[in-house]
């Protein structure tokens, strides 16, 4: 029997969560992936915190002098939450539990994995490429609510270089090399370093853009960035 292709997606919280829970874009999600389910397609989807992770760092930051790893471990209980939204709303289709640790990913067996936060010191784009490399997997699909990996904030740069493809070194070069938390940048820096390393592809997706999640799913040309 051939081996299902596993499908590792790093899910930004500012999808699940803009500001409050996104049903509609949950609900129109998850029929996506229950329909490349069908297909014979197997996803595990590492949630992210977004907006929810930011509030309560900043309301834990105004009420205490917090460590840095207080405010990870603030924005990695956010995470868990939204990764429950997310679980609980494929309803007996996912593992009826979030994975949190990657190393214990190979002991889920379902075609739908909902994972979150794990440890202080980086992201859940870390989780991700430490689910992928357990996996195998040398693709992630990085879905969140930009369109392209840019040269600089193009909410702050209008002129701001978009790119299509980019590799790793000049990607690094963008953005900081020391994590921060809460910090909003397309890929985290101990994740992209980490991604180099292992040899992984990540392609960033606007999660408001169906079409191209189809498009890449089916092996098409998307619109977006990748990044190997």
């Amino acid at each position: 029997m051939q081996e299902k292709e596993i499908i590792v997606i790093s899910l930004g919280g500012a999808m699940v969560v803009p500001d409050v829970p996104n049903s509609e874009f949950i609900l129109n999600f998850k029929n996506i992936i229950l329909n490349y389910v069908e297909q014979g397609k197997k996803f595990v989807i590492i949630v992210g915190g977004g907006k929810t992770c930011r509030r309560y760092q900043s309301a834990l930051g105004e009420v205490i002098d917090a460590k840095t790893e207080d405010l990870d471990w603030m924005g990695i209980y956010a995470t868990q939450l939204n990764a429950q939204l997310v679980r609980l709303s494929f309803g007996n289709n996912a593992a009826d539990q979030i994975v949190v640790n990657p190393s214990d990913i190979k002991n889920f067996e379902n075609d739908i994995i909902i994972g979150a936060g794990w440890r202080p010191g980086c992201s859940t784009d870390t989780d991700a490429v430490l689910v992928a490399k357990e996996l195998g997997a040398k693709k992630i699909i990085n879905l969140s609510n930009i369109d392209y990996v840019y040269a600089s904030d193009p909410k702050l740069n209008p002129n701001a270089e978009k790119f299509e493809n980019l590799d790793w070194g000049k990607y690094r070069s963008f953005i900081s090399s020391v994590w921060k938390p809460g910090a909003n940048t397309p890929f985290d820096p101990i994740a992209s370093e980490m991604a180099e390393k292992e040899g992984m592809e990540v392609a960033f997706i606007s999660g408001h853009d169906f079409k191209s999640l189809k498009d890449y799913l089916d092996g098409k040309s998307f619109v977006g960035t990748t990044i190997k």
